[in-house]
């Protein structure tokens, strides 16, 4: 089930509800990565007190560990991970792109082994959906091949050309046709999700989106995008593609990225994102904040009282100090991740919590300039 409603909007942006079958979100919204069924460094509860209402699991990784037959014991993921709200699964498709020169292609699937043990593994497009039905994923993403910006042939990096995109993406299109027929045949209640690909090509993009329409599928994402491409590039894509994806469904931006890539996004038009970058940068010591991004582990921040961001309200923020989360890194205490995952995280769905709100009063614009002009401030 799904339903998705636009309540108001400021030039391409948009601000809805989205139900799904665990729940109703609000949109925009931000999801974090649960890779294999946890996001790293916070519980269920936590989430949920730093906004969450949607989290992505990992089709890939949960298919080779737990496995489905463990899942399947729990009647799907939910249960399993103890989170009882909607869970977005990606269908493997990026994770086999990472693999290289582990696994090789053709029109049927992907052939590759498995990392964790070495199996020789064969995913398709109908295993994709066998695996998410298991799972029980709320929204479901069609298998598919995430074109490179790039490969390395003979030591040299090769810039993908138009071919190679148009290849990829025409195979993309035909995975997306058999992930909808599988889809039916397995009955699966939720909702199935098309990925729009083509490479760095305006025109390839227009063509991916014309065959996934005549799908009719309940949402759309773009995916390819912040795969090694400048910045300029992406931009420039998200901008093309996002305002011509159906006006009527959910638009899902996959693996995207900085706080000035969703109020870009959300400008452009995105319902939903997903990144490991709050998470993953925060066990880093990189930290968001309104006023800039923060190093905790720069040796200025030792004696420094103040918290890591002034304004924010998260756990973190009320009761620790830079002094003393510099103090926890340097030592490499687990509650160092912890704490800066939990206060990247109430960043991230504060920040989306903002843009709905500005959407809801009609101040997007204006939100917009001063979220730069405080991000360009410094802290």
């Amino acid at each position: 089930m799904l339903q998705f409603t636009v309540h108001h909007t400021s030039g391409q942006a948009r601000r809805g509800t989205l139900t799904l079958n665990h729940g109703v979100i609000d949109t925009p919204q931000f999801m974090p990565v649960g890779t294999y069924g946890t996001v790293k460094g916070i519980t269920p509860e936590g989430l949920k007190a730093a906004g969450a209402q949607i989290i992505l699991g990992n089709t890939f990784h949960l298919w080779l560990r737990p496995g489905l037959d463990v899942v399947r014991q729990f009647g799907g993921l939910h249960r399993f991970i103890g989170w009882d709200a909607p869970i977005l699964t990606d269908s493997g498709g990026f994770q086999v792109w990472s693999l290289g020169a582990m696994r090789k292609i053709s029109e049927e699937g992907v052939k590759f082994a498995s990392p964790v043990n070495g199996d020789k593994l064969f995913l398709t497009p109908e295993v994709s959906m066998q695996i998410q039905t298991v799972l029980n994923s709320d929204i479901v993403m069609q298998f598919d091949e995430c074109t490179p910006y790039d490969v390395t042939r003979g030591g040299q990096k090769h810039i993908t050309t138009e071919s190679e995109a148009r290849a990829s993406m025409e195979l993309s299109l035909r995975w997306a046709a058999r992930c909808k027929a599988e889809f039916a045949r397995l009955e699966n209640p939720n909702a199935l999700f098309g990925i729009v690909q083509g490479g760095m090509f305006e025109h390839l993009r227009d063509a991916s989106l014309d065959g996934l329409a005549a799908l009719d599928l309940p949402g759309y994402a773009i995916g390819g995008l912040s795969v090694g491409e400048p910045k300029d590039d992406m931009l420039r894509l998200l901008r093309h593609t996002a305002p011509r994806l159906p006006a009527n469904k959910p638009r899902y931006l996959m693996g995207v990225g900085t706080p000035e890539d969703l109020v870009a996004g959300v400008a452009a038009g995105i319902d939903l994102f997903d990144c490991v970058m709050p998470t993953r940068n925060a066990r880093n010591g990189h930290l968001f904040t309104r006023y800039g991004d923060l190093r905790i582990r720069n040796a200025r921040f030792k004696l420094d009282e103040r918290p890591l961001d002034e304004t924010c309200t998260c756990p973190t923020c009320r009761q620790f100090s830079r002094a003393y989360l510099h103090h926890l890194d340097r030592c490499g205490e687990m509650l160092f991740g912890m704490l800066a995952t939990t206060h990247n995280l109430h960043y991230y769905l504060q920040l989306m919590r903002d843009m709905r709100a500005a959407l809801d009063a009609g101040t997007f614009d204006a939100f917009v300039t001063q979220f730069r002009a405080d991000r360009a401030r410094g802290v």
